[in-house]
């Protein structure tokens, strides 16, 4: 029998038992790859490497904006597994509230998985997921989160990111990591007990780490990890970065967690590594909560990572637009020092009575536009969106891109226009196709943070000073996007008041 086999395959030739394999497994995965019964359209795959080469992952957003145009709000692509994108304030709205509790998981992306092995508040799931963020949201909120008790911190803070940018005399610098690093340090207060001072060197550099990482998991690089794992993992690149970057931000967390273990007084928790530790012993016959420590790594580096870029990247856009508009900048701080003057801080209570400038916040938010893609999410079970069936398992983006300008909900959308947060009488005004945190079961848990940082420290460096593009350059818009969508770096002379 054997012979007989290889006198077959003998006859028929080398090449055309390899050209036979070929067409079997590309057969194989196209009838893999057919589309299930009413699945959203969208673009031809190719066989193996699906939609990968189709995308420029410089500008996705974009792209995914002119696939909507061709074949409507809700379409599909093929990464490696099967996305479903979602366009538009309503239908994301639909998705992401309507039917929050199928859409509350994520996917498994084999490079998060490599990284945080499926644990920490951002990729786990089910009951260890909600055990985690229930206890985060509760912690946070004990040591102030949302609460007036956080806003000294704050003030503080802004006070010495002031003091460091006074120290530059009006010369052209680069306002990206002392903002990072200022932004950073209230997330650290509450997940660390500490601050960094802007002369730490190795703090500033495990600032641009996660800042080059995160730009790198943007790139086609993690787009090829995630769909070729077992190759990509034998083989150097970039993506190699990711992992690296990481490994370095994982272990200075585990050096404070030790450093916590070493002083820590369960009478007396500090700060959300104490609580966790507490917990820990709390739930010790519960291992499926996730209270240990390693879990405790991957939640505090979830949210050092999540509580540090993407509220600093909001205010690097928020001081290039003032640079790019210096006539909102103008009445920006005309309002500031009309309500709140020059001599004394700006508090949260201050917020109702500076519409404007409440409102130009807002808008950089908007135009900032800073997770566009939002985070996937994946589905539980068959569902009905849009007149078209998402097959349990199918990975889900409802792009916040779509929702920030969408043309039915905004006047003018592709335009810095704060008008787009008041009334007729000037007064600020909500709107409910403002989601820059998302929406949802996996809406921001930082978002009250957020808005209070932004505030505070926004409403405080146009009090100090007077931002300008420096002699003979004129400011761009320009972008360059990775998970987050960042400016590209650029310069600003800031002139004290």
């Amino acid at each position: 029998m054997t012979a007989s086999v290889l006198w077959f395959f003998e006859w028929l030739g080398l090449r055309s038992v390899l050209t036979f394999l070929a067409l079997f497994l590309t057969f194989g995965v196209l009838i893999k790859q057919k589309a299930p019964k009413n699945y959203p359209p969208g673009p031809w795959s190719l066989p193996f490497v699906g939609d990968l080469f189709r995308i420029d992952s410089s500008k996705a957003h974009l792209q995914f904006a002119e696939f909507a145009k061709q074949y409507g709000d809700i379409f599909s692509l093929r990464l490696g597994q099967n996305i479903v994108v979602v366009n538009g304030f309503k239908l994301v709205k639909e998705a992401l509230l309507h039917h929050g509790e199928n859409f509350a998981d994520r996917p498994t992306l084999p490079l998060f998985e490599d990284v945080v092995h499926n644990n920490g508040l951002v990729n786990s799931n089910g009951y260890l997921w909600k055990q985690q963020r229930r206890f985060a949201l509760s912690t946070l909120k004990n040591f102030g989160l949302g609460k007036k008790s956080l806003e000294p911190s704050i003030q503080m803070e802004s006070t010495l990111l002031n003091e460091v940018i006074a120290n530059t005399q009006g010369q052209p610098f680069d306002p990206q990591f002392i903002v990072n690093n200022a932004i950073s340090n209230i997330i650290c207060c509450l997940v660390f007990g500490d601050r960094f001072d802007y002369n730490d060197s190795y703090f500033q550099t495990l600032l641009k780490l996660v800042n080059e990482a995160i730009y790198l998991e943007g790139s086609i690089w993690f787009q090829m990890y995630n769909m070729f794992p077992w190759l990509m993992r034998r083989i150097p690149g970039p993506h190699k970065k990711i992992l690296s970057h990481w490994e370095t931000v994982i272990s200075f967390i585990r050096l404070k967690i030790k450093e916590h273990q070493e002083d820590w007084d369960p009478s007396s928790p500090r700060d959300y590594i104490d609580s966790f530790l507490l917990e820990m012993e709390k739930w010790k016959d519960d291992v499926h909560a996730g209270f240990n420590e390693e879990n405790l790594c991957y939640c505090t580096f979830d949210l050092f990572v999540a509580g540090t870029e993407t509220t600093s990247t909001t205010l690097y856009w928020g001081l290039l637009y003032m640079i790019k508009y210096p006539d909102i900048q103008e009445k920006v701080q005309a309002e500031i020092d009309s309500v709140i003057g020059r001599s004394r801080q700006p508090s949260m209570a201050d917020r109702p009575n500076i519409p404007y400038t409440d409102a130009v916040i807002h808008e950089i938010q908007r135009m900032g536009n800073i997770v566009p893609l939002n985070v996937v999410r994946l589905s539980m079970k068959d569902i009905e969106l849009g007149g078209y069936t998402i097959p349990k398992g199918t990975t889900l983006l409802g792009t916040l891109d779509s929702v920030l300008f969408d043309e039915t909900e905004w006047e003018t959308p592709f335009t810095f226009n704060p008008g787009h947060f008041l009334d007729a009488e000037g007064k600020f005004r909500r709107r409910d196709a403002f989601l820059p945190f998302s929406a949802g079961k996996r809406v921001c848990p930082g978002e009250q943070l957020a808005r209070m940082e932004l505030f505070l420290f926004f409403t405080s460096l146009l009090q100090h000073f007077s931002f300008s593009a420096p002699p003979g350059m004129e400011p761009s818009l320009e972008f360059k996007l990775g998970i987050t969508l960042c400016p590209k770096p650029y310069k600003l002379c800031a002139t004290p008041r």
